[in-house]
């Protein structure tokens, strides 16, 4: 007599549905940062990347006490510098597109930070300064920034912490120029 269908004989072995498969186990987990090839090991690149992913997460996490976004930021902080950018010129310093500092400073301008003012002999370009507003922005900002390059500059010696910033400087400086 014939046994039911899928059943199977004894002893023989079913292979299993496709929702029975198991998978197989997982390799083992990533190190942490700091270790292993994310760590010194790694690509010099990678380290650049992680280092400013983590960076820039504990600085959004800061400037979120304030209301103001990293990107906000740097745009603040380029106009205090050099004060009667345009757009354009603000998105290259700051290392940001020209549709983001668009969207950035629309806000800016109309949260009263910053203020425009047509340019004296291109009429078309518009120059961006801060305002009394932006400039009290900025300084509660500046707090959040202090506390960061603290954490940053821990453990450096004033020498290590120069070779630093020139080796950084020099990599943008460098591939900028290539670009």
């Amino acid at each position: 007599m014939r046994k039911a269908q899928g059943k199977t004989r004894a002893g023989a072995e079913q292979a299993p549905r496709k929702s029975q498969r198991t998978l197989p186990a997982p390799l083992a987990a990533p190190p942490p940062a700091g270790e292993g090839k994310r760590g010194e090991r790694g690509y010099l690149a990678y380290l650049l990347r992680q280092a400013q992913a983590a960076t820039r997460l504990a600085f959004e996490r800061s400037l979120g006490e304030v209301g103001v976004t990293v990107p906000q930021f740097a745009v603040l902080t380029m106009l205090k510098a050099y004060p009667g950018l345009s757009g354009a010129e603000l998105a290259r310093v700051a290392v940001l597109t020209p549709q983001t500092v668009g969207v950035i400073i629309r806000n800016l301008e109309r949260d009263g930070a910053i203020s425009k003012t047509p340019h004296p002999v291109h009429g078309r370009v518009l120059q961006w300064t801060l305002t009394p507003r932006g400039e009290k922005l900025l300084e509660r900002c500046r707090g959040h920034a202090l506390a960061l390059e603290r954490r940053l500059q821990a453990g450096l010696t004033a020498r290590d912490e120069a070779v630093v910033r020139r080796w950084l400087s020099g990599i943008a400086s460098k591939f900028q120029q290539q670009s």
